[in-house]
């Protein structure tokens, strides 16, 4: 008897107990329903078609957390100033502004450049590092291997940044290797090297680009020492430059590419060599009588 009791009595607390917690439950779904009823967002509908238009890579070259983010800000904004797809470029912008119906500009294509003329054979190695693999582990540690500090440490952490495979490092020069074709001007190998060596720069007509390969901010004497092809400072480029594209600042030149009419004076005028010029056609030879 007494164990029909206890029995008895659990099985009314358990039923009592499993009534109690659906009841809850009901009653926390409810509302849950109606807070998220009240406070729904309706999301603009050409958020979605502008992300459709984009490639999809989530690259953050936009500067945005991703292609999503990127669409939103792009219908927020109600115009595409300050909003452009590196990886889609014109094309897709395009596309952008007649979802919105707005007009775009066409903007000029950029290209990464590598600015460090720190070959293994300008800038000789001076000690070795032995850690973990890494530009910016090492960038932490010290100096680098040579006695520039501001080169190229090798490591390739602007390689395994990006991710349409546009860089890779030369084995035979130590440095890395932007790959024109692949490159969308993402930036992400900007952000991953500690060194500041790579720039987006405009790609120029047919590729023509004229841009100092160096950051060394040590004066001519100690740069030279460290790298034989290092800017010096010494501002030859600057006054032979007709359109004042070029500037020294911090003992190293630089060239605004907006000014730069690519002349090529420059770069004839540099005693180191430290002013590339790219994708210029080549003079035909002069024949020998």
């Amino acid at each position: 008897m007494i164990l029909y009791f206890i029995s008895s009595n659990m099985n009314s607390i358990i039923l009592w107990t499993i009534t109690v917690l659906f009841g809850l439950g009901l009653l926390l779904s409810v509302v849950l329903y109606l807070v998220a009823k009240k406070f729904k967002v309706d999301e603009d509908p050409r958020i979605d078609e502008v992300e459709k238009a984009l490639p999809g890579a989530n690259c953050g070259g936009c500067g945005k957390a991703g292609c999503h983010a990127f669409a939103t800000a792009c219908v927020a904004d109600g115009n595409l100033d300050n909003n452009f797809c590196p990886v889609g470029g014109n094309d897709v912008m395009k596309k952008v502004a007649a979802i919105l119906g707005i007009e775009v500009a066409d903007k000029a294509p950029m290209l990464a450049v590598v600015r460090c003329n720190g070959s293994c054979a300008n800038r000789p190695r001076t000690s070795r590092y032995d850690g973990y693999e890494s530009c910016k582990v090492e960038a932490l540690l010290y100096k680098g291997d040579t006695d520039c500090p501001y080169g190229c440490l090798g490591c390739g952490d602007c390689a395994d940044a990006c991710a349409f495979g546009a860089i890779s490092m030369d084995e035979c020069t130590g440095l890395p290797v932007v790959d024109e074709s692949k490159c969308t001007s993402c930036g992400a190998c900007v952000k991953a090297c500690p060194k500041g060596i790579i720039e987006l720069r405009k790609k120029g007509p047919r590729g023509m680009r004229v841009f100092v390969s160096c950051v060394n901010k040590d004066k001519g004497a100690v740069a030279r020492k460290a790298c034989q092809a290092a800017c010096i400072g010494c501002g030859k480029c600057a006054k032979v430059c007709a359109q004042e594209a070029i500037f020294i600042s911090n003992n190293v030149a630089y060239i605004d590419f907006d000014k730069c009419r690519l002349c090529k004076k420059c770069v004839e005028e540099c005693p180191t060599g430290a002013i590339h010029a790219v994708n210029f056609p080549q003079k035909p030879k002069v024949k020998e009588e």
